[in-house]
């Protein structure tokens, strides 16, 4: 775990800001607009919250896929841990905007939406790194002499 820790360091990354202001929007939008949209709106957007809170984390630190992975993904389990705690001792969030950001309902299947937005952020890191070991780099110029 220290290596871990010792592998990160602060950084600022312009795209994955951009990525995740953009995710941001969607989240919004889902929150928003999908408040009808049933499945979607909860399960989706819990997919989706912790591929940006991925990106947040990327956006300032500078470490390993999967470690960061871990930490987003432990984000989403703490905000559960969080409703079901609520629950069981009867508080209630009176902050309506509050109460759709954190959700205030524990549910299994929300665990299940932040494992497998946590694969996908690995999936995606994943083809991504394929993709960029696969792209040609620059050859060094060719000399004008034949080899022998």
């Amino acid at each position: 775990m220290g290596a871990m820790i010792r592998g990160m360091r602060w950084r600022f990354d312009p795209l994955c800001l951009a990525w995740a202001m953009a995710l941001f929007l969607v989240l919004i939008l889902l929150a928003t607009i999908g408040a009808r949209w049933g499945w979607l709106r909860s399960f989706f957007g819990d997919v989706l919250a912790v591929a940006w809170v991925y990106l947040v984390f990327k956006t300032f630190v500078a470490a390993r896929v999967l470690p960061v992975g871990l930490a987003a993904l432990g984000v989403g389990l703490a905000v559960e841990l969080g409703q079901f705690l609520a629950s069981a001792w009867h508080l209630h969030i009176s902050n309506r905007a509050l109460r759709i950001v954190l959700g205030s309902t524990a549910d299994w299947w929300d665990v299940l939406a932040y494992v497998i937005g946590f694969a996908a952020v690995l999936a995606i890191e994943a083809l991504r790194e394929a993709l960029r070991a696969a792209r040609p780099t620059a050859s060094a110029p060719r000399s004008s002499t034949p080899s022998r």
